[in-house]
């Protein structure tokens, strides 16, 4: 067994959130949902699952997957392909949701628990896709501290290598509406850079 399906497995029987979870609306137990191949070409590095991606154990099999695969201009079958693209959310687990109905924000300590082991695994992965705030301000750093909407628009500082991304939820549509360049300039590129590294 690869230390990378070592990796998984671990990730697959984690429970340090029990106690969180279960004082969560949902009372909710842990589902971590790990998802990796070896030397993947893409890495989607999202912020946590859903309700539907913890019912199903598979990453984003939800509206928000549906419009992530068309920004990247991929099919269903080439996504899941673990060993073209590898899912690393900065929590496992579908965190809960808040007094709103909002998802509540993924655990630091997931993150500080698995990311940095994943990333080292993982090698050199020719395109990352930060996903939203925590994800953008773990893989970018200082040059994430302005918020999405201005890191998502230095996208050109970061590319070819790193794409970062506002989430793809239908709660982000009028964000949408609202920064026509993102469609129209970024996506683009993104998927260009998409075929780029997976021919």
């Amino acid at each position: 067994m690869s230390d990378l399906s070592k990796l998984s497995d671990e990730i697959a029987a984690c429970r340090l959130c029990v106690a969180r979870f279960a004082a969560t609306a949902t009372a909710h137990a842990p589902r971590p949902v790990p998802w990796f191949g070896p030397a993947p070409r893409i890495l989607v590095a999202g912020q946590a699952p859903g309700m539907r991606v913890h019912k199903a154990g598979r990453p984003f099999v939800d509206a928000s997957g549906d419009r992530l695969r068309e920004w990247m201009g991929l099919d269903v079958q080439t996504f899941y392909n673990r060993d073209k693209i590898s899912v690393l959310p900065m929590a496992f687990c579908f965190p809960g949701y808040d007094a709103k109905g909002g998802d509540l924000p993924p655990p630091p300590l997931c993150a500080r628990t698995w990311h940095t082991r994943a990333m080292t695994l993982l090698g050199d992965i020719p395109l990352i896709l930060p996903i939203g705030g925590h994800a953008q301000k773990w893989h970018l750093g200082a040059a994430a501290q302005g918020g999405v909407t201005t890191t998502v628009a230095q996208w050109r500082d970061h590319a070819p290598r790193v794409f970062p991304l506002p989430h793809p939820s239908w709660r982000n549509t009028g964000w949408l509406k609202r920064n026509p360049w993102f469609a129209g300039t970024l996506l683009p590129a993104l998927r260009d850079r998409v075929q780029e590294v997976l021919t």
